[in-house]
């Protein structure tokens, strides 16, 4: 994943979402931000926005406690490569951390240590 961006999702200026700080917003408990980003085919993910690759996306999930809450169906289409996804959490310190890849490059690498291979997230 590249090109990681903040995206601003119109859906968070219905007054039902309060501002938390920017990029992040809460709603009946919950905490939510939006990100754009582009797929990197080299690294196994997909080819386009329609085909959004399950890793390195949750080990990302993993790592920051959070879940995909939209897909944003609308934008994520087969002609494009800029994928959107609004990300939910139950804390805002848990987005906080998440928005910290915002203008990195993610991805997984296999790795092998004492005779063991394994996947790294790779956050640089």
């Amino acid at each position: 994943m590249k090109n990681i961006q903040i995206f601003a999702a119109k859906k968070y200026n219905d007054p039902a979402y309060t501002r938390v700080e920017e990029g992040i917003y809460g709603h009946e408990g919950e905490f939510f931000c939006s990100l754009s980003f582009v797929q990197e085919p080299e690294y196994g993910e997909g080819e386009s926005a329609a085909d959004i690759a399950q890793y390195p996306l949750e080990d990302i999930l993993d790592k920051y406690y959070a879940y995909v809450a939209e897909f944003y169906t609308d934008l994520n289409r087969a002609d494009s490569k800029t994928c959107y996804l609004e990300l939910g959490a139950d804390s805002a310190d848990d987005l906080r951390s998440l928005l910290e890849i915002v203008g990195k490059h993610v991805y997984n690498k296999a790795v092998s240590e004492d005779g063991k291979e394994y996947v790294k997230l790779v956050i640089e």
